[in-house]
């Protein structure tokens, strides 16, 4: 073969490296594979970070540039690998470029096609491709298309070069993978969250990683600390930082971490076992090694529903409350529903009021309800706060928390969803659905101004007829905002409520019903198109407008609840939107458009929506857009925004992620149609009181949209063809697609929980379960 050369051009016997690199981009698994989709971000701009799931940017507006940035200068190299003459594509080679260019380039690329396909093409590439700055780090975690042979290959080949090695969520590859990670002798950090081990496997592999200093885990039923050999309790002894997800009543390996500076317990058990027996909460025999805290500065602990999970808490938790740590800086714990105080929990609380100052802090809301807890505690800069479905009070918010208006701007994310009270003066004679105290806002607003992150859903925040003191004018002061949650009773004009109610013809049906026959609706292809001062001159369309670096949208219905809870029977009847919610509609959805930078939108229970125009209007304008949900939109009996939907989808090239909750919902061929116009699309999840499918249109769908690999559909459907759709997908599919996961299930079915526990974490907690998810967490919480 003839030797590489340093410009790409025709080969006249064997294949050159330009033809080389385009048989790997052409081949399974090559550039084109993941890299390629990311990289014609000009032509499909994919907004968000480098290719392996990397959080969003930094600073506004940052990641659409890179992304776009490489996406051009890939697209010339790819004209060259078309055929055409250097004369006819203006004399542009891609491997002209600096090697600082080129680096940045390839930092788009998965290390998996920079390793085993990228680096074979020329003697440039070659050494590039295993520069430090590229295997230093190296992120599997949403490499669907990864497998076992793949991995092997990458540890022998770069193993010994990573540093961090990110596998979180591979729950398709088989715990023989992790036998691999042995060759990563100078790891630093390994997330194995979501992947299959045992404690013999992890034994062995923790023995071998000496410099390990951060490590995350399952423990699932089975573990057994007492397998753990000397060699992995001095590696564990080294650990500063801990991340563990329990799915038995287990501490796991916390005992063995002496120097533990960072906890994370993910709390993941179910009260009954498969076969319909209580579990107890008890520790297994030989589990009484008692955690060391002594070096603890974070503790975050967040809980499933379920009783189980919070017994076993409480045990990680008497620890902290015999001595609590003296750098402890950030302490929370996330728990729905009710979580009692106990007197272990109070001296606990109590300790921390006369021994810490905090940074961030999270509690079940019966540990604040009714208590002074807030008035004692101390903070020194904190940048986080959640307070979710507490009963707390504007004032005891602004008087304890922000220091009566204080100063307050390192704080960063602040969670208040169900926190009905929070902004009005008290909460004692206070009605859920009375004005809110816009003073209380603006002292918040003052106060917060480098906010980021905030979430003031599942609450009534209706605003009075004030000028200037609607919600949306004092929000829309927060201009380094990336991520929102607002309630859709919060967004509606005072005044043209006030004006005009909304018709009989446009009202919600309060339930299900008779399907209600409507007519092939019309609607302007581009709301924005049509001249409407009064659209744009409403607060929403303000507020829209004064935050265009907002990456995460959220409207979502005050009384909105999921038709599919975590543990329970499908919910079968929803409670109406707010009065105020019923003139929210097609306006205030393009009024969307204009985020510029939007990658993530969820829209909820929004009641006046009639012909769904203005998703057409995101679709246009939002090209960034990875992730979208949208749940009870119109009338609850009749899909009336489908044709604007379809519109909408052939315009989201970057799509990754869908979520449609909708009763009666069709997904039949057309619909499937406009979805496959998605390239980008891997999730997708459809829930659905009395909803129909076609099953040779999503057999097709799934046959066009190559990088598809969960299917996710609980719809009205017989249980026979929902079970045999299943199969069919997974004997069609599953061979070229590693991950895939499919469930089809009925709805209404008596076993749907048992169906929900076998699907892997990373889905469920993602895209499955309907959630609010702005500020559910601390920013960076993990690496």
């Amino acid at each position: 073969m003839a030797a590489p050369r340093s410009r790409w051009r025709r080969a006249a016997v064997a294949p050159s490296p330009r033809s080389r690199l385009k048989m790997a981009a052409r081949g399974g698994g090559g550039v084109a594979s993941r890299g390629s989709r990311v990289m014609a971000a000009p032509e499909e701009p994919c907004g968000g970070g480098r290719a392996g799931g990397e959080p969003g940017r930094e600073a506004a507006g940052l990641s659409g540039a890179r992304c776009g940035g490489a996406a051009a200068m890939f697209r010339c190299g790819e004209e060259l690998l078309s055929g055409e003459s250097e004369e006819e594509s203006n004399g542009v080679n891609l491997m002209e470029f600096s090697d600082e260019i080129l680096l940045h380039i390839l930092s788009y690329v998965p290390c998996t096609d920079l390793v085993l396909n990228v680096r074979k093409t020329c003697r440039k590439l070659a050494t590039l491709c295993l520069d430090k700055s590229l295997t230093h780090t190296v992120r599997l975690q949403k490499d669907y298309k990864v497998n076992k042979d793949k991995v092997k290959q990458l540890m022998r080949d770069i193993g010994k070069e990573i540093y961090q090695l990110n596998m979180a969520g591979c729950y398709w590859l088989p715990s023989s993978t992790i036998d691999h990670v042995i060759r990563c002798k100078n790891l630093v950090k390994l997330n194995l969250s979501g992947c299959h081990i045992t404690s013999l496997r992890l034994s062995k592999m923790l023995s071998a990683l000496q410099h390990l200093r951060s490590l995350a885990i399952d423990v699932n039923p089975g573990f057994d600390a007492s397998q753990l050999s000397s060699e992995c309790k001095a590696t564990l002894s080294r650990v500063s930082e801990l991340k563990q997800t329990l799915y038995t009543p287990s501490y796991g390996v916390v005992p063995c971490c002496t120097s533990l500076e960072k906890l994370l317990l993910y709390f993941e058990i179910l009260d009954r076992s498969r076969e319909g027996f209580m579990l107890s909460g008890q520790l297994m025999v030989g589990e009484s090694n008692v955690p060391h805290y002594q070096n603890l500065r974070v503790f975050y602990a967040r809980l499933a529903p379920g009783y189980v999970n919070q017994e076993v808490v409480r045990l990680y938790l008497a620890v902290l409350s015999d001595r609590t740590p003296e750098n402890l800086h950030a302490f929370l714990i996330s728990a729905p529903g009710s979580f009692a105080e106990t007197g272990a929990t109070k001296n606990l609380l109590d300790s921390m009021a006369r021994n810490v100052r905090l940074d961030a802090l999270q509690l079940p809301k019966a540990w604040i309800n009714g208590s002074g807890l807030l008035q004692h505690l101390k903070f020194n800069n904190p940048f986080y706060f959640s307070f979710s479905r507490c009963t707390l009070s504007g004032g005891h918010l602004i008087q304890r928390v922000i220091n009566g208006g204080k100063d307050l701007k390192s704080l960063t994310s602040l969670n208040l969803s169900g926190c009905v009270h929070c902004l009005a003066p008290e909460s004692l004679f206070r009605k859920a659905e009375d004005d809110i105290d816009s003073s209380i806002l603006e002292s918040l607003v003052v106060s917060c101004c480098n906010l980021r992150h905030l979430n003031l859903s599942a609450a009534h925040h209706h605003s009075s007829e004030s000028i200037g003191n609607h919600l949306c004018q004092l929000l829309s002061r927060l201009k380094h905002l990336l991520s929102l949650a607002l309630p859709v009773c919060s967004i509606t004009d005072v005044a043209a409520n006030v004006e005009k109610p909304p018709t009989q013809s446009n009202a919600v049906p309060q339930t299900f019903g008779k399907k209600v026959r409507v007519g092939i609706q019309t609607y302007p292809r581009n709301l924005m198109d049509q001249a409407n001062p009064k659209i744009e001159s409403s607060v929403f369309w303000t507020l829209m407008g004064s935050l265009r670096f907002l990456e995460t949208l959220e409207i979502i219905g005050s009384s909105f609840s999921s038709a599919m809870p975590r543990n329970e029977p499908a919910i079968r009847n929803s409670l109406p939107p707010c009065v105020r919610a019923q003139s929210v509609g097609d306006s205030e959805v393009a009024a969307i458009s204009q985020l510029t930078y939007l990658q993530s939108l969820t829209l909820a229970q929004l009641p006046n929506i009639i012909t769904g125009s203005g998703l057409v209007s995101i679709g246009l304008q939002c090209q960034h857009l990875r992730t979208l949900s949208l749940a009870n939109l119109g009338m609850m009996g009749k899909v009336v925004y489908m044709s604007a939907l379809m519109d909408m989808l052939k315009h989201c090239k970057c799509l990754r992620d869908l979520r449609l909750e909708q009763p009666y919902f069709s997904a039949g061929t057309q619909f499937f149609q406009a979805l496959s116009h998605c390239s980008s699309l891997q999730r997708l999840c459809i829930v659905s009181r009395s909803g129909t499918l076609q099953s040779d249109a999503v057999m097709s769908f799934m046959a066009s949209c190559l990088e598809v690999i969960m299917c996710h559909m609980f719809m009205g459907e017989s249980l026979t063809v929902c079970k045999n759709l299943q199969q069919s997908i997974v004997r069609s599919f599953q061979a070229d697609r590693p991950a895939l996961n499919v469930v089809i299930f009925p709805l209404l079915h008596e076993d749907l929980t048992e169906v929900i526990r076998d699907v892997p974490m990373r889905h469920l907690d993602e895209i499955t379960l309907f959630k609010s998810r702005v500020a559910e967490e601390p920013p960076n919480l993990w690496w």
